[in-house]
């Protein structure tokens, strides 16, 4: 399983590198300031992913990706204004970032919102999860990066955006990772704050 768990994780970095193109300039420059030999040496914080609290969807979907590979749910957290329930789950050993799931709470939004959320996963009759292979890194990095909808139009993004970024996000990027995150506190002193690595 840690050769999953591992394949999983490379996965999701190459399609982020990939997409976000910033992060190759922030890697190395990391390496020519010598805060790191290389990009192995990052360490990880954790991990984020986003997602939508409708039927066969959310948390309890996506997290059992996350269990199956050893990652274990801990504490609940709840943003009232954002209308986003999560956990953060712990890695299988610490080398390993934390992963962070949250969720819309599709039905606190108005009924236009939640009318065009639904248009778009409505059609699912079970959780996409239950079809993958979680034993099969090429299986969960297909799913963890491909579509159970079609993306949107733009005037459906751009009406989700106006009541809620995290739903507009969500439709266009699906369960893509949303961020990932450097462990600055253990970067050498003079980088080792937030405040002292955005300087940088």
């Amino acid at each position: 399983m840690k050769n999953v768990l591992e394949g999983v994780l490379d996965g999701l970095m190459l399609r982020y590198r990939e997409r976000v193109p910033e992060v190759a300039g922030v890697v190395r420059a990391m390496i020519e300031e010598k805060l790191i030999a290389g990009e192995g040496d990052i360490e990880n914080d954790h991990i984020a992913f986003r997602s939508l609290g409708v039927p066969f969807l959310g948390i309890a979907s996506l997290e059992k990706v996350f269990l199956r590979l050893g990652w274990v749910r801990r504490d609940a957290y709840h943003f009232p204004a954002k209308k986003l329930d999560a956990y953060w789950y712990a890695p299988p050993e610490p080398k390993y970032p934390r992963i962070f799931l949250s969720e819309l709470r599709v039905g606190d939004l108005s009924s236009a919102t939640q009318e065009v959320i639904r248009r778009y996963t409505g059609g699912l009759t079970a959780d996409p999860v239950d079809a993958v292979d979680l034993d099969d890194v090429s299986a969960i990095d297909r799913f963890l990066h491909s579509s159970s909808w079609e993306l949107p139009g733009l005037g459906d993004y751009e009406a989700l955006q106006v009541e809620s970024e995290y739903a507009a996000w969500v439709i266009y990027n699906r369960y893509y990772l949303n961020h990932f995150t450097v462990s600055v506190h253990n970067l050498p002193a003079g980088y080792n704050t937030v405040a002292s690595f955005n300087d940088f």
